[in-house]
């Protein structure tokens, strides 16, 4: 199932992150664990933040993603998403 995963990261443990260095290597980490369809960067709410759409096969794998994330103070959030065929395909059922 496709889903958007959103991290939005803690002002000042982003800022230590960066500092020494875990804040790259928790993204660059996620990254290559998901093998994302597409990922973003910017801000929300006057945070860093994250969006990460990737293929979710097994609920059972949110601790693995989500903890390195948990480690640098983000906040994380998933959510099952559709791209446009999908959509498509599902109001077709109705």
């Amino acid at each position: 199932m496709r889903c958007l995963m959103q991290a939005k990261m803690d002002t000042a443990a982003g800022s230590r992150g960066l500092a020494d260095g875990t804040l790259p290597k928790a993204i660059q980490h996620t990254l290559e664990t998901l093998n994302p369809e597409a990922a973003y960067f910017g801000t929300l709410d006057g945070r860093r933040t994250a969006w990460i759409v990737f293929d979710f096969e097994d609920p059972a794998d949110m601790p693995r993603i989500a903890e390195p994330l948990f480690g640098i103070g983000a906040d994380v959030q998933f959510a099952p998403v559709m791209s446009p065929d999908d959509l498509q395909r599902g109001l077709s059922r109705l």
